[in-house]
């Protein structure tokens, strides 16, 4: 039996299919790609924004066109938030929202037997009502990671932030964090099996460790610490050449203090992804975000006295309900003051149930679509503008990929680069660290000089 997958949304996902392939393998499926004939699709949905369900639904159509006897099983944030709309897409088979998604297996061979007694007339579904959960769902160790040098570790689940444009908090519920020991017994067995760098990843990583209950956090002086840096101070334990990349991180939880504990880690790598989400503080404020431009650059300007190429990346939000001209500048003046090394722009998508949606001031989808482009490239010259700044640097590259006679891989302040190599000296380097002279720009990374 084969089972393939179509993964959208965040690296949480990715994260969550991941373990369900280790789960159907264990039950003697076989993976294939999302393009190939399968016996079994697995859909893994998105809702952050109108695009993403759309999306989903049209990946869930086209599983079962493309193998009409196929069991086609959507799970994740689209079904949890829009169940009952899930269950009128026609073929679909099974539906999971996000609490007991690794039951998935069971289900389609449940499901299996019971097509061999009669034909199947409705959906199967476990759709739980995620705002009652507590605890985190351990998925057990994740090992089979598409690429063999990173690996997602998932260290939380949920949010309770709230922000009023995002329906995330409904469709995952509240803050539960995974046990330390759980999160150091994953990265062990993936240093162990080849790996070199760990990406912590959580749906508000910033959050772990922030539900009550959860044991407090102290440093060596009795202070009370975060709960990322407690991992770090876990991971950094643990044997072999390694470093850590958080995922992502809320500027609605850090502050200068709080940024000031990680930057004590030497394995962590010279790169954030802070969501800036808007340049303007005013409409930070109706995002029900807890922070505001100046705390913004606060932040920035700390990690690049820290080192003056850290690695800055984001998303921005363009259109927000009642956003002005002048708060757009001020998200494009953001831009090119801060020089993201990337920035992921996004129109805003309006979320029923959230604050944001119930509002009248709603921009018009052209005017949004013209301070996309604008933003779009204020965003590419100011990524060129960092990149160019890193030129005649030496940064530590993790290799991952060779073709047509160059090695490429990431700095670890998130620059892809791309170096000329002799294919026989290929082995030499992959999944390995070494040095690399950063000497121009190209398209969306750098070239570089191998120094060994």
């Amino acid at each position: 039996m084969k089972v393939s997958f179509y993964t959208l949304g965040c690296r949480v996902n990715q994260y969550e299919t991941e373990a369900l392939k280790e789960k159907f393998i264990s039950k003697g499926f076989e993976i294939s790609t999302s393009e190939d004939f399968a016996d079994v699709y697995v859909v893994n949905t998105c809702t952050v924004t109108g695009l993403s369900d759309r999306k989903s639904r049209q990946y869930i159509r086209r599983a079962k066109r493309r193998n009409p006897d196929c069991i086609t099983a959507a799970l994740g944030c689209y079904v949890q938030m829009n169940p009952e709309e899930a269950q009128k897409i026609e073929g679909v088979d099974i539906l999971i929202g996000n609490k007991e998604k690794q039951d998935l297996p069971e289900m389609v061979l449940a499901l299996l037997e019971e097509r061999k007694k009669q034909a199947q007339k409705e959906p199967v579904c476990n759709i739980q009502d995620t705002m009652k959960l507590r605890d985190y769902e351990e998925t057990g160790v994740v090992v089979s990671m598409e690429s063999r040098s990173r690996a997602l570790v998932k260290v939380e689940e949920g949010c309770n932030r709230f922000c009023s444009y995002c329906v995330i908090p409904y469709a995952r519920g509240p803050v539960r964090s995974r046990s330390w020991e759980n999160v150091k017994e994953e990265a062990r067995t993936l240093l162990a099996g080849g790996f070199h760098e760990l990406v912590l990843t959580g749906i508000n990583t910033a959050l772990y460790g922030s539900e009550p209950g959860f044991p407090e956090f102290r440093d060596a002086k009795g202070l009370e610490v975060s709960g990322i840096e407690i991992l770090l101070s876990v991971l950094h334990g643990l044997p072999g050449d390694f470093r850590i990349r958080i995922g992502s991180l809320e500027p609605t939880v850090v502050t200068p203090e709080y940024v000031k504990g990680l930057l004590d880690y030497p394995k962590l790598c010279s790169h954030l992804h802070l969501s800036l989400q808007s340049g303007s503080s005013r409409v930070l404020k109706e995002m029900n975000r807890t922070y505001d431009r100046e705390g913004f650059l606060e932040i920035v300007s700390l990690l690049r006295s820290h080192d003056p190429h850290f690695g800055i990346s984001t998303d921005i939000i363009v259109g927000f309900p009642g956003e002005t001209e002048a708060d757009f500048q001020d998200s494009v003046d953001m831009v090119r003051q801060v020089r993201f090394c990337k920035a992921h722009i996004f129109p805003y998508s309006i979320r029923p149930g959230t604050k944001a949606a119930e509002r009248k001031d709603q921009i018009p989808p052209q005017e949004k679509d013209r301070r996309m482009q604008i933003l779009l490239k204020a965003a590419e010259e100011a990524s060129i503008e960092f990149f160019r700044e890193n030129i005649g640097a030496t940064r530590s590259v993790l290799f991952e990929t060779y073709e047509n006679g160059c090695i490429s891989g990431l700095t670890d302040n998130y620059i892809r680069v791309i170096c000329p190599w002799p294919e026989e000296k290929k082995d030499q380097l992959l999944g390995t660290f070494a040095p690399v002279l950063l000497k121009g720009v190209q398209g969306e990374g750098m070239t570089g000089e191998v120094l060994l």
